[in-house]
């Protein structure tokens, strides 16, 4: 399953694509991300650094944990993840951070499928929502970090 979303937020690439790869972080304001181990870190090139990253999630009735590798572009104002394991049989995604006259314009793509039909459907039926509640999720960690929008 894709899924696209572009959003303009009032903070700046910097600011966003810092708070985005900070991986780390995410068990502090993504609710369902429960856990979160990095290893494996290395500069790539002036600017350019991956991680590895393993995240234990979970939800009402399932808990899973799945491994990624994080790329971290500052020049190119873009992080991209790919999956290393888990339940997932594909899992890519990749945020890109754009001046905007209010701030930064977010493109934000994702493509996944998991291995088991089951899990496949339950996403699948409600992505959409999932999705608007990850962007709100770092939407508020940015207010948080950061301040309010300015008038």
């Amino acid at each position: 399953m894709r899924h696209h979303v572009s959003k303009i937020l009032p903070y700046t690439p910097d600011q966003l694509r810092a708070l985005v790869g900070d991986v780390e972080r995410y068990p502090e304001f993504v609710p369902w991300i429960s856990a979160m181990r990095t290893w494996n870190a290395r500069v790539l090139d002036d600017g350019v650094d991956t991680l590895d990253a393993e995240a234990g999630v979970g939800f009402s009735f399932l808990k899973e944990r799945f491994a990624t590798r994080v790329r971290r572009d500052a020049v190119g104002q873009q992080i991209d993840v790919t999956l290393l394991s888990g339940p997932f049989r594909k899992l890519a995604n990749r945020w890109q951070f754009f001046p905007d006259e209010s701030g930064t314009r977010i493109e934000f793509d994702i493509d996944f499928e998991f291995k088991s039909l089951l899990l496949d459907g339950l996403l699948r039926a409600n992505f959409h929502h999932a999705v608007d509640r990850l962007m709100a999720c770092f939407e508020d960690r940015a207010r948080a970090l950061y301040g309010p929008p300015s008038a």
